[in-house]
């Protein structure tokens, strides 16, 4: 199994409030349309904040996390957090969005079979597996964080994923409609549905695992690695 290869439980870490602006941790996986540019001090506030809402996680759980405390804990008021994020689902998709970058630079720029230098099917299968594990590691946050169906689809980090899928089908199926099949296997990866198999049905990783590599030998035509 691949499983040895993509499990991650360390997030990258923040960076200190202090650090300057273009410290990469900082940045979205995609900037939102709307997202302007930071100043420093709004960096430095927003960094704070992320730390904030990371500790009441590792300390109280998702459940921890409101606007309120996270205001409390950073020491600021409580419309700072809201002119920031906007709302609670706002600011977790923030938190999601620092793993999600460590994740974009794996499938961009990291070792084959995630990285470049391996066939698009091979980096297909590993890119399923790599989120199916890195998505049951923090699988409350994923699940709080899931934005309203007007956002779901459109938010950035998502569609920087779904991009990536469509592009290694389209190395793999040209004459397909690829953009309609990337959101056929990017809904096996749903933390929801990923959360119904294993807490609730009892299903073990590894046979998410099979299922996925098995999806993506039907969807491209192709035998599955021996």
């Amino acid at each position: 199994m691949l499983y040895a290869v993509f499990m991650s439980s360390v997030l990258p870490p923040f960076p200190n409030p202090e650090e300057p602006l273009d410290t990469p941790q900082l940045l979205e996986v995609v900037p939102a349309p709307d997202e302007p540019c930071l100043r420093a001090d709004a960096a430095r506030n927003r960094a704070k904040l992320l730390q904030a809402a990371a500790r009441l996680i590792a300390e109280h759980g998702v459940a921890g996390v409101t606007m309120e405390a996270v205001a409390a804990a950073a020491r600021v008021g409580k419309g700072t957090v809201f002119r920031r994020f906007g709302d609670r689902t706002g600011l977790l998709m923030a938190l999601l969005d620092h793993s999600d970058k460590q994740l974009q630079a794996d499938f961009l720029g990291g070792p084959p079979p995630l990285g470049p230098g391996a066939p698009p099917l091979e980096r297909l299968r590993a890119f399923g597996v790599a989120v199916l594990y890195r998505s049951a590691e923090r699988l409350d946050l994923h699940l709080a964080a899931q934005p309203d169906p007007a956002r779901r689809f459109s938010h950035p980090a998502v569609r920087a994923l779904r991009t990536h899928v469509t592009v290694l089908l389209r190395q793999i199926l040209p004459d397909a409609d690829c953009e309609l099949l990337s959101l056929t296997l990017m809904a096996y990866l749903d933390p929801a549905l990923i959360n119904h198999l294993t807490r609730q049905c009892g299903m073990p990783m590894e046979r998410l695992e099979t299922g996925w590599i098995d999806l993506v030998a039907r969807v491209t035509r192709t035998e599955p690695p021996r």
